[in-house]
């Protein structure tokens, strides 16, 4: 999928000037890439992080890089299908979930467990160390360029509102992922996986009572007007994040210039994973004061209620270290390695 031009005038090889064969300048390689989402362009990545590292590669290539984004699935499938277009060269780079293919990036997991993240920015800098350490075999048919976690995922429910562990018994509850939507039906409820485009329509259809997701995208979804009250979570954790990818195919990486590649690979890495989770963190503040602005009810939980969802939520855990275990992976050793990044990141 990736474009080549090339950006010269005359004619190849060689002409006679003065008695003497001299070479024509050198061509200069063009390269479009095009980079394929699941959110509308308005959304805060893709307003905020994606398209300004569309034009950042752009500019410090001096236009020979161009790069298209294509917003809300324009150039056809799934959220989930993402990762493969990438793979198979569909498109060049995409933006999209590990957890949209449930289970096929099992070490990615480690994240999205209950109460492991910090905030967005630091959270998402050790991604990016856990990433290098952890997951080159598991992505290894990609080229990625960052991953990172959103800010701390909170409940947008229809009354009532969430207050404690008992309110979510038989609720209905969309999660992003496997991990989330085992902690939903740990807790009681009935958890519906789906991708978060899905979400608007599924509450006004009352397919799903409510919602889990951070509050930066319910502003670009209209969650604050298709529920009533917002349950957040007090301490120093979050109760959930999800793992993201900004992935290329691994091909269209491997075939460009030099200069060129140079450009990708001085806007990936763990600045590139800090700038996304930072953006989305940021537009937290934003997505909130829309709920307050309508009159929305918001519950904090903590103390001592708080300590009873970290309680009920260890099962989460446990469980997923006895599941990678079974597969070969120590899960345990997992936990404590993201763990220690985190806090290391976080104390910076």
């Amino acid at each position: 999928m990736l474009k080549r031009a090339f950006l010269s005038a005359g004619l190849a090889g060689t002409v006679a000037l003065g008695g003497l064969l001299a070479p024509l300048p050198a061509f200069a390689q063009e390269v479009t890439l095009r980079v394929h989402q699941f959110l509308g362009p308005t959304g805060t990545v893709p307003a905020d992080f994606i398209i300004p590292w569309a034009e950042k590669v752009s500019a410090e290539s001096d236009g020979r890089l161009n790069v298209e984004v294509y917003s809300a699935m324009s150039l056809g499938g799934t959220p989930a299908a993402l990762y493969d277009q990438a793979r198979e060269g569909v498109v060049d780079i995409v933006w999209t979930v590990a957890g949209y293919t449930p289970g096929r990036f099992p070490v990615s997991e480690t994240f999205e467990l209950p109460f492991i993240m910090a905030d967005a920015e630091s959270t998402s800098r050790a991604a990016w160390r856990f990433f290098e350490e952890y997951m080159q075999e598991e992505t290894a048919d990609v080229h990625m360029l960052a991953v990172h976690v959103h800010g701390p995922g909170i409940f947008h429910m229809r009354a009532p509102a969430i207050e404690r562990v008992e309110d979510l018994q038989g609720r209905t509850v969309r999660g992003p992922t496997r991990i989330t939507t085992r902690l939903l039906e740990t807790l009681g409820a009935t958890a519906v996986g789906m991708p978060v485009p899905q979400v608007p329509e599924s509450l006004s259809r009352n397919v799903i009572e409510g919602a889990v997701i951070p509050w930066e995208v319910t502003q670009v979804l209209r969650v604050p007007e298709l529920v009533d009250t917002h349950t957040e979570f007090g301490g120093d954790r979050g109760l959930y994040s999800t793992f993201f990818f900004f992935a290329m195919n691994r091909e269209a990486y491997d075939d460009l210039p030099d200069d060129l590649r140079a450009i990708i690979d001085a806007n990936s890495g763990i600045e590139t994973s800090a700038w996304a989770g930072r953006a989305q963190e940021a537009g937290d503040a934003p997505g909130r004061a829309a709920a307050v602005e309508r009159g929305n009810t918001i519950i904090t939980i903590e103390g001592e209620e708080l300590a009873r969802w970290r309680e009920a939520a260890q099962e989460v855990r446990d469980t997923w270290a006895d599941e990678m275990a079974a597969r070969g992976i120590d899960g345990a050793a997992l936990i404590a390695a993201a763990e220690a990044l985190i806090a290391e990141e976080e104390s910076r």
